[in-house]
């Protein structure tokens, strides 16, 4: 198929004047934009959920309360008033189902008044029980003098695994002295 040349500067001008091009697609529009109504329907027919209760646990029931329990979720009933769903961690459930009175008053303080009517209080494992636990400290490294020892004195082994295993043994028994 032969090749056919390009247009100069003043032809490809030409048809380009006369040639209407296609309008540029628009974007999308934002989706927030076009969620916020729904959204706000939402939130004033089933409430905002449990997820203000998760970012503000630990203020709403001080620290001690917090380290047991996380909330759940938040059940809207019919006929108003609402569930709050608690995961407690084991025995801790007979204290929290002694201070609910005082947890949910805490609660409608921040919520309103009356908008959390139940406990349900539910015994399982916390999320963020992970959080809670103390950090192991990492132990510092052997000195100079130590390493070399424990060099030499496996000197004569082949290098293989068993000697890696050996070094490593060796160097967690100096550190713990």
């Amino acid at each position: 198929m032969p090749r056919r040349p390009l247009p100069s500067a003043e032809e490809a001008h030409d048809i380009l004047s006369r040639r209407r091009t296609r309008p540029p697609i628009r974007p999308a529009p934002p989706a927030g934009k076009a969620l916020a109504p729904l959204i706000k329907q939402l939130d004033a027919r089933f409430g905002q959920g449990p997820g203000l209760l998760q970012a503000r646990w630990r203020e709403i029931v001080g620290d001690q309360l917090a380290r047991h329990t996380e909330p759940v979720k938040l059940i809207k009933a019919r006929t108003g008033g609402s569930t709050l769903e608690l995961k407690v961690a084991g025995p801790a459930a007979a204290l929290i189902q002694h201070q609910a009175p005082e947890i949910m008053a805490r609660v409608n303080m921040l919520l309103g008044s009356g908008e959390v009517t139940r406990l349900r209080i539910v015994q399982g494992v916390l999320k963020k029980a992970d959080a809670a636990l103390p950090r192991r400290r990492s132990k510092a490294p052997l000195d100079a003098a130590a390493e070399q020892q424990l060099a030499e004195g496996l000197a004569a082994q082949p290098d293989s695994p068993l000697k890696a295993a050996l070094i490593r043994l060796g160097r967690e028994v100096l550190r713990d002295r």
